[in-house]
C-alpha cells in the first residue's frame, strides 16, 4: 500500500518538503514584525521556548496519526477513531481540514501572484520593458487574476507528479535555494547604513515585555502556525514517511529547520526594514507600529530597492525569488491535502485529481480577486484565526483522547524500539492531552 500511494525515498527528502510546508510568507514577513513590535529578543526568546514545548507537541500528533494510518486526513482520524460518534467526529473535522485548507491556498495563490509579478518586474526593467514593468506593479484586477493562473499552474504541475518525483524532487531543490538566497541577502543588507539599528531593534531583548499577556500570545500564535499545524498538511506527509525513520527525531529536525529559517528571517527583514527608513521610506503605520503583512513586502521593501539604483534591480530580483519559492513550497503542500483524499478515496488518478481540484482552487480565487474589498480579508479571518486553531485543538483530541494509548507507543517505536524509555514519551503524551489543548484555546480566545 505504502508503496502504491508514495512515499519520500529519502529523509532529506522530507525534511525539505515538511519545512517547506512551514515555512511560507507569513514566516518571511510575520515573525520579523512580530518581534520588532513584542520587545525585540524578548519575543524570539518566548518564542523558541513555546515553538518546543507547546508546537512540536501538535506537529508529532500530525506526524505519527499520518504514518500509522498511511492515509489522507479522513481516513486517518477514522481509522484511529474509537466508536460510531467519533468516526462521525473524525468524518467532520477531516473534511473541515480540506475545505479549511483550499481556502487558505486560494487567498495563498493571490498574494503568491503579487509575488511572482514582483519578481519579474526588474527582469522586465533590465530589458527596458518599462511599460509591462509598471504594470506588473499596478494593483489591478486583471493582473491579479494572471498571476493566480500561473502560481496556480505551477502548483498543479508540481503535485501531479506525485511524491517522489512531485513533492520530494522540487521541495529538495527549491528549500537549499530558499536558504542560499536567503543567507546572500542578509551578507548584503548588512553592509548598509541602518542595517544594525535594525538587528538591535531585533535582537537586543526588553525583558519588561516578557510578562505581557499579549507577548505571550502572539509567540504562541506564531508557534503554532509557522510549523502548518491543524488543516492536515503535516498529517499527509507524516504518511508519506518510512517506518524505519525515528519520528520524535525528525519532528525535531521539522521544527528545527522552521525555526530557524525564520530566525534568519527576521536578520534579514527588520534590518532592512530600518535600512528604508534611513533611504526616507516609511516603515511605520498610523498606529505608530512597524508595516507588516502583504503591505511590507509590495511596498515599503520595493520602495527600498529602487532607491539603490542599479544594484536595487538585482537585490529585488533575489528577494521576490526568495518569496516565490517560500510561496510555492507551501502552496504544494496545501494542494496536497484534497488531492490525496480524492485519489485514495475517490480512486481518481493523480494527475486528473490535482488538475480539477487545482482548477476548483483557482477558480475561487479568482472569485475573491474580483470582489478583493468584501472577500479577501472574511476569508482570511474565517481560515485562519476561526477555523485553523479549532482543527488543532481536535487533532491533539484524537491523538491524546480518542487514540489508544499503546497504539500510539507501538506506532512511534517501530522507528524507534526504546522509545518508552526515552525522554519524548515521558513528557509528549501529557502535554498533548493538556497543555496543547489549553494552549490552542487560549490563542483562539485571544
Amino acid at each position: 500500500m505504502a508503496a502504491a500511494r508514495g512515499e519520500f525515498s529519502s529523509r532529506f527528502g522530507f525534511l525539505m518538503a515538511a519545512s517547506g510546508s512551514a515555512v511560507g510568507l507569513g514566516n518571511i514577513w510575520g515573525f520579523p514584525t512580530n518581534a520588532a513590535s513584542n520587545g525585540g529578543a524578548a519575543f524570539l526568546f518566548t518564542y523558541l521556548i513555546l515553538a518546543f514545548a507547546l508546537a512540536y507537541p501538535a506537529l508529532m500528533a500530525e506526524l505519527i496519526i499520518g504514518r500509522h494510518a498511511r492515509a489522507n486526513a479522513i481516513t486517518a482520524l477514522r481509522s484511529i477513531a474509537s466508536g460510531p460518534r467519533t468516526r462521525l467526529l473524525a468524518l467532520f473535522v477531516g473534511f473541515a481540514g480540506i475545505i479549511t485548507v483550499s481556502l487558505i491556498l486560494s487567498f495563498y495563490a493571490i498574494v503568491s501572484g503579487w509575488m511572482i509579478a514582483y519578481f519579474l518586474d526588474p527582469l522586465a526593467r533590465i530589458v527596458q520593458m518599462d511599460g509591462f514593468a509598471s504594470w506588473l506593479t499596478q494593483d489591478a484586477v486583471a493582473r491579479n487574476a494572471i498571476f493566480v493562473v500561473v502560481f496556480m499552474y505551477m502548483t498543479i504541475y508540481i503535485i501531479r507528479a506525485g511524491v517522489k518525483d512531485g513533492i520530494e524532487r522540487w521541495a529538495s531543490r527549491l528549500m537549499p535555494s530558499l536558504i542560499f538566497i536567503l543567507v546572500l541577502l542578509i551578507g548584503y543588507v548588512f553592509t548598509l547604513p541602518g542595517a544594525m539599528e535594525g538587528l538591535r531593534n531585533y535582537l537586543l531583548p526588553d525583558f519588561s515585555r516578557v510578562a505581557d499577556p499579549q507577548l505571550l500570545v502572539d509567540a504562541m500564535g506564531q508557534a503554532f502556525f509557522s510549523l502548518s499545524l491543524g488543516v492536515g498538511t503535516m498529517l499527509i506527509y507524516g504518511s508519506y514517511i518510512s517506518k524505519e525513520e525515528n519520528l520524535p527525531t525528525v519532528g525535531t529536525l521539522v521544527a528545527l529547520l522552521d525555526v530557524g529559517i525564520a530566525v534568519l528571517a527576521g536578520l534579514l527583514i527588520l534590518p532592512a526594514m530600518y535600512v528604508a527608513l534611513g533611504a526616507g521610506v516609511q516603515i511605520f503605520d498610523a498606529n505608530g507600529g512597524l508595516i507588516a503583512g502583504p503591505g511590507l513586502i509590495v511596498s515599503v521593501l520595493p520602495e527600498l530597492f529602487n532607491n539603490m539604483g542599479t544594484v536595487g534591480v538585482f537585490v529585488a530580483l533575489a528577494f521576490f525569488l526568495l518569496m516565490t519559492i517560500a510561496s510555492l513550497t507551501s502552496s504544494i503542500s496545501m494542494l496536497e491535502v484534497p488531492v490525496a483524499y480524492a485519489v485514495e478515496h475517490h480512486k481518481v488518478e493523480r494527475p486528473r485529481a490535482a488538475l480539477i481540484i487545482g482548477a476548483i482552487i483557482t477558480l475561487i480565487s479568482l472569485i475573491i480577486v474580483f470582489n478583493f474589498d468584501q472577500l479577501f480579508d472574511l476569508v482570511v479571518t474565517v481560515t485562519t484565526e476561526m477555523s485553523q486553531p479549532l482543527l488543532g485543538l481536535f487533532f491533539c483530541i484524537f491523538a491524546a483522547w480518542i487514540w489508544q494509548r499503546n497504539e500510539v507507543l507501538q506506532e512511534i517505536k517501530q522507528g524507534s524500539a526504546n522509545a518508552e524509555n526515552g525522554l519524548f514519551w515521558k513528557i509528549w503524551p501529557f502535554y498533548i492531552k493538556f497543555i496543547c489543548p489549553i494552549a490552542i484555546l487560549i490563542v483562539y480566545f485571544q
